[in-house]
């Protein structure tokens, strides 16, 4: 179990499951297609979708600057409302939980207001990467456990554990690529594609079954009971969600350069005897030098956001 900071009394324990640090690293694939800017590919369809969605702004900065293609049509087989209304009660459950404890944060807290500071400046940088997202009722929380560890679940329900922003002495751009990664995980959908996944396996479904209508998957989405807090995303969800949060942050006017320190420090945690589940991990060599390529795509977009 997880020890637990107790605001204003004294430390309990508190059980809670990890959802996104505990996935695997990912392991980056091969240099880039050549044809992967052409037209017809996924990737720049993908780039166009998110040009449509930004609205006539500014073209240049309105485009998308990293290359996650296209998001996974699997995902469709969930859907979106009820999972997000899963989400919602299982969210809730959460706070009431830490609350009851006296682990969650009051609103005056010095890292709650710090948080929302952050997701102030980059929430408004969601919606073209899904347009579900302008209507999502974004919570940012916090909640005093030692566990180096953060999420954000289906309609913008974020959470951030003390540990992960005092064990690793996170300055706010650090945070800022934390938050805009458990973002990514919610905007790309990766828990819509993963559940879709792992359902349609354990019932014996086909795609074509679902497809027709002969599937069970909603009714799985409304009685997920704390399924969303235990998905394991793919390293292929992982490299969407650093690249993806690393353009959020940089465009809400935060250092890229600080995707990189970030892993830098979570390598560090788990070097010296930091958390169980960062030691299972492979090196995070390969993830930071896939950031570190992509950080001059989306240099000048964190320049124009702090020209304002």
């Amino acid at each position: 179990m997880a020890r637990v900071q107790v605001f204003k009394t004294h430390c309990i324990r508190y059980d809670l499951q990890t959802m996104c640090f505990i996935c695997n690293l990912k392991t980056p694939s091969a240099s880039a297609d050549a044809d992967a800017t052409a037209p017809s590919s996924p990737r720049w369809q993908a780039r166009r979708a998110f040009l449509l969605a930004a609205g006539a702004g500014a073209a240049g900065s309105a485009l998308a600057q990293v290359d996650v293609g296209s998001a996974s049509g699997l995902r469709k087989l969930v859907p979106a409302e009820t999972l997000e209304n899963s989400a919602r009660q299982q969210y809730a459950q959460v706070l009431a939980e830490a609350r009851a404890q006296n682990a969650l944060a009051p609103d005056g807290h010095p890292q709650l207001q710090r948080l929302h500071t952050i997701a102030q400046k980059l929430i408004p940088h969601a919606t073209p990467w899904n347009q579900r997202a302008r209507d999502w009722k974004w919570q940012v929380n916090l909640i005093g456990s030692k566990q180096i560890n953060a999420w954000c679940m289906p309609g913008g329900k974020i959470a951030f554990y003390t540990g992960i922003l005092d064990q690793l002495r996170l300055n706010d751009d650090e945070v800022a690529m934390i938050m805009g990664h458990e973002m990514a995980h919610a905007l790309r959908e990766h828990a819509r594609e993963r559940l879709a996944k792992s359902q349609a396996t354990s019932l014996g479904l086909s795609i074509a079954s679902q497809l027709l209508g002969l599937g069970s998957l909603g009714d799985v989405a409304a009685n997920l009971g704390t399924q969303l807090l235990t998905l394991k995303y793919s390293r292929d969800d992982e490299t969407e969600s650093d690249l993806v949060g690393l353009e959020i942050a940089a465009r809400g006017g935060y250092r890229p350069e600080a995707s990189v320190t970030l892993w830098q420090k979570m390598q560090a945690a788990s070097g010296n005897g930091g958390p169980s589940f960062l030691s299972t991990h492979p090196s995070g060599n390969n993830r930071i030098e896939e950031l570190q390529a992509n950080l001059p795509k989306v240099q000048h977009l964190y320049e124009q956001a702090r020209r304002g």
